[in-house]
């Protein structure tokens, strides 16, 4: 900077020559710490949050991916399961763990995108808190009823409704999740009083509806087709846009009688926002792996999951159209977390 330049400023200064190489010294340094992180990662056990409980359709999918990426990083993963508020618990755990790789989440449509707007005291930002990994899974979920339901399809059920408004309960895995969203939905289409029963996570979900305590319930396939095939659970439709290769004979609900119905859930990876990015795309990189080996593929596959991986990019542009879409869902249904 000349003379005149400094006036200007009314500031004064010189770089020494030694400046010059501490700045050197500390570029290199930044750049050196940056490329060995991914490599040096890991050195201890990865804890990946579950944020819903054992033996739920989220908890069967992360023990299958967790298999194969313990493997992969040469460390154990260490399933965490936080189960609470539609996901919300795990996920803001994850949110406010130190940003080192070592705690990750297998996020839901609940946690990460419908808590933006139906849990205002969430205590973290999808957006802002997280650093998206991967999408990892889209999934089936199946509309099903206690046999002792005198109904076989979509309209009959929604006759029942009608004729008995606030007698039929349906069972959710929380306030927030896919299969919350789907019962409103539902309710709102078919202009039906169904009532909402929640509970903290799929599996007591499903054992309250195989017991008779509820009626019915927008269940992931990951856990109620087993129950389906034995006669346990009857099978009215699927609640996605098409149907499922796992069970191509049943009708979307759309397809069943209620025009404009669909609701899909999914899961996916993220980590806390400051965790280094080549860390991120170290996990993003080996996820993605994962999800095209051809075991992982037949497991999931057979059992309602659709692999879907994608960047870190990707996944993060989905989560921003999957806030908003469901925002317009709980306004209209004036949801609340119950």
């Amino acid at each position: 900077m000349n003379k005149n330049a400094q006036q200007r400023l009314g500031c004064s200064f010189r770089l020494h020559p030694s400046d010059f190489i501490l700045v050197y010294i500390t570029a290199f340094s930044s750049v050196f710490a940056s490329a060995a992180s991914a490599q040096s990662f890991p050195t201890k056990p990865v804890r990946m949050v579950v944020p819903f409980p054992a033996g739920g359709p989220t908890d069967i999918v992360g023990r299958t991916i967790g298999q194969k990426l313990s493997e992969t990083l040469g460390q154990p993963v260490v399933i965490d399961n936080r189960a609470g508020a539609g996901g919300v618990i795990g996920t803001e755990q994850v949110a406010k763990s130190p940003p080192d790789g070592y705690s990750i989440l297998l996020g839901s449509i609940s946690g990460l995108a419908v808590a933006m707007s139906l849990y205002p005291n969430r205590g973290y930002d999808s957006l802002r808190d997280f650093a998206p990994v991967t999408q990892a899974v889209t999934v089936t979920n199946i509309l099903v009823v206690h046999p002792s339901l005198p109904v076989r399809n979509v309209r009959e059920l929604l006759a029942l409704a009608r004729a008995k408004p606030g007698m039929l309960n349906y069972a959710s895995s929380g306030s927030g999740t896919v299969t919350h969203l789907a019962g409103e939905l539902f309710k709102t289409l078919g202009h039906v009083n169904i009532v909402h029963v929640p509970f903290k996570g799929g599996a007591p979900a499903l054992t309250a509806l195989m017991s008779g305590e509820v009626q019915m319930s927008y269940e992931n396939s990951l856990i109620v087709v087993p129950h389906i095939k034995a006669g346990k659970l009857r099978a009215l439709a699927v609640t996605g846009v098409q149907r499922s290769k796992l069970m191509p004979e049943l009708p979307t609900i759309a397809e069943g009688g209620l025009p404009g119905y669909a609701a899909s859930g999914w899961y996916g990876f993220v980590a806390p926002a400051a965790v280094p990015k080549d860390i991120v795309a170290r996990l993003s990189a080996d996820i993605m792996r994962i999800l095209r080996m051809p075991d992982v593929v037949e497991r999931l596959s057979g059992q309602g999951a659709e692999p879907a991986g994608g960047t870190a990019e990707q996944f993060g542009a989905f989560i921003r159209t999957e806030i908003d879409k469901w925002s317009k869902l709980v306004a209209a249904a004036k949801m609340k977390a119950e």
